[in-house]
């Protein structure tokens, strides 16, 4: 079983990657084969062109690093996301990976049929850490993933939501680690 971990912040060793890692170190202690974490920074991802093209085909018209990463989502047993709040949304990293999701369906947001045997109940979490101290603020990320869940019929994990403003500043957080180091858990745990 193979864990994926998606970080949508460019600050590597900030607060974001901090509680991704403890999420995959819990999904290795539940017994996963693998976990990996993708750094969306580190990623050439462009934004969805809405051509369409995608829905008759199943096959992203931009060509960049989504492929490598839509293979590995495909290959995994959960998907973990975890994304700091920038301007009460997620990073712009983070959004044009989601929107590059639109791959993933036909013409009537229905799976497309070569990907539905893969993605069918395929399990996905999130991790959110936002600046300020009511976590709320990240409630417009929270929307949007598990309103992808919804509509798709993915096994929502649920998310941690955790509040930090300087990097590291997580790790005094002890019930933020728990939470996600648990997410990780649940993700890898049948």
């Amino acid at each position: 079983m193979n864990i994926l971990g998606i970080l949508g912040s460019p600050r590597i060793g900030g607060n974001s990657d901090v509680l991704l890692s403890q999420a995959l170190a819990g999904a290795k202690d539940a017994g996963a084969d693998s976990v990996e974490k993708i750094i969306l920074d580190r990623k050439h991802i462009s934004g969805c062109k809405d051509c369409k093209k995608c829905k008759k085909t199943g096959i992203c018209a931009v060509k960049d690093d989504m492929q490598e990463v839509q293979k590995k989502i495909l290959d995994a047993y959960a998907v973990i996301h975890s994304c700091p709040v920038y301007f009460w949304s997620m990073t712009a990293q983070m959004k044009a990976y989601l929107d590059r999701w639109c791959v993933f369906f036909d013409e009537e947001w229905r799976w497309q049929k070569i990907y539905y045997p893969k993605m069918r109940a395929k399990r996905i979490g999130l991790i959110t850490v936002c600046g300020e101290p009511n976590v709320q603020t990240a409630d417009p990320i929270v929307h949007s993933f598990k309103s992808t869940a919804d509509l798709t019929k993915l096994t929502w994990l649920g998310a941690v939501m955790a509040s930090a403003t300087n990097k590291g500043d997580i790790t005094n957080n002890e019930a933020a680690i728990k939470e996600a180091f648990e997410l990780g858990r649940k993700a890898a745990t049948p």
